[in-house]
């Protein structure tokens, strides 16, 4: 009989995407799969054959209001970013806490980020195992900062290893209140001290949804640490609407420009660089955004799957989201980056480190002569095309998933002293 698995998928699309695949790939094997995700979401998961519950915050919201954008404004300094998490969460995260609970009464196993140190809460609550998941290196190392550093420089051996407890210690410190009083009046639990949370989550089991292929693993990593590869979620059944085919064929390979969730101070005036740059490196371009404002050399979309897309373009400028630089390396096409936050600015690194396309260019600083000077080297580098190619190659013989269901299996085996 199968397992209830319960993933807390709270992100953007990016986030949600790798879950579905990992869901799939547990429903296929009899498990009950049940995602937690923000209602836009609902589709994508009930399109996969998973249950679905919902949480009333949207990422994608909060980033599109001015509190988003105003946090978005402090990103380079991360206690103020973790305060202003704290000020922006704070009149959703008690609903989000409740919806939680309900969401996972009946689960075998929880699979939840570091962030809050979720899943631990919820393990103790239920006396379930749980599973640590993380879609950017996130493991204390000496090898190199937390992803979510400012601009994840190296620090010496002892400062990477801290900018770890200090971005987890901090959040936790955030939200401790509100997940404290959550766990006394909720779940029925006493309330946590500081660093306990932080010890236990270090010794969980810990999926880390990313390749060695792409990021070398640390050798400071323990047992409980598996690199399993991408999680990788395909739409078999979608189909491409005929505008989109013509346009494609009726020219050499486009360059995708979209950025995700993310929002720009002025929408209106990035969408005129990036018409104007490609334009003035003389490329075609897919963009992100609303169709009507499609022209005969851009055509715009609103929601195309990356896996058909990405393949059959020439390069793809992204923010750097974990989910879409997977796309990206996976299709075997450069890619320039324009990191906004977070993550965004490591894997901006790494695509450029490993030679699949030019330095970064964050978001903040896009002007039509820096853009247009990336597009052409982008588009123009055989360098940047051909190690896309190698890497694209390697990506495509791993299998994430199967390789986590792997750590899973032998997760609730322990706990059931199998």
């Amino acid at each position: 009989m199968g397992r209830t698995v319960v993933i807390f998928a709270g992100g953007s699309r990016g986030d949600v995407q790798p879950c579905l695949a990992l869901g799939r790939t547990l429903a296929l094997r009899g498990d009950t799969v049940r995602l937690l995700a923000s209602t836009r979401h609902q589709p994508l998961v009930t399109a996969a054959g998973l249950e679905f519950r919902p949480l009333a915050a949207d990422p994608a919201e909060i980033i599109a209001s001015a509190e988003g954008q105003e946090l978005l404004a402090g990103r380079n300094n991360p206690v103020a970013f973790i305060r202003g998490m704290g000020r922006v969460l704070r009149p959703r995260i008690r609903s989000v806490l409740d919806e939680t609970q309900a969401g996972v009464e009946g689960a075998d196993l929880v699979l939840a980020p570091t962030f809050g140190f979720l899943g631990l809460h919820l393990s103790h609550y239920l006396r379930i195992p749980h599973a640590v998941v993380h879609f950017q290196p996130s493991q204390p190392t000496t090898m190199f900062p937390h992803p979510f550093t400012p601009t994840a420089r190296f620090l010496g051996s002892l400062g990477n290893r801290l900018s770890y407890d200090m971005i987890d210690l901090g959040a936790w410190l955030a939200f401790r209140g509100f997940i404290n009083a959550w766990r006394r009046e909720s779940l029925g639990l006493p309330a946590l001290p500081p660093l306990v949370p932080l010890r236990e989550v270090r010794r969980a089991t810990v999926l880390c949804a990313f390749s060695p292929t792409i990021v070398p693993r640390p050798p400071d990593w323990g047992p409980n640490v598996h690199m399993t590869g991408f999680w990788h979620h395909e739409q078999p059944l979608w189909k491409p609407p005929q505008r989109l085919r013509s346009f494609l064929d009726g020219g050499p390979p486009p360059v995708y420009v979209g950025f995700g969730s993310m929002k720009t101070r002025d929408p209106r005036t990035t969408d005129r660089i990036v018409r104007a740059a490609l334009r003035r490196a003389g490329l075609r371009g897919v963009l992100a955004g609303d169709p009507a404002t499609s022209e005969d050399d851009m055509l715009v979309v609103d929601d195309i799957p990356h896996d058909w897309l990405f393949p059959r373009l020439a390069a793809v400028v992204h923010h750097g989201g974990a989910g879409t630089t997977a796309s990206a390396m996976r299709a075997g096409v450069p890619s320039l980056l324009c990191p906004f936050f977070g993550d965004q600015t490591y894997w901006a690194g790494r695509v450029h480190r490993l030679g699949a396309g030019p330095a970064p260019l964050p978001a903040a600083r896009l002007t039509v002569p820096d853009l247009t000077q990336r597009l052409i080297a982008l588009t123009r580098n055989t360098t940047y095309t051909e190690v896309a190619r190698r890497l694209g190659r390697a990506l495509r013989t791993e299998d994430g998933t199967a390789h986590a269901r792997q750590v899973l299996d032998a997760v609730t085996d322990r706990a059931s002293g199998g």
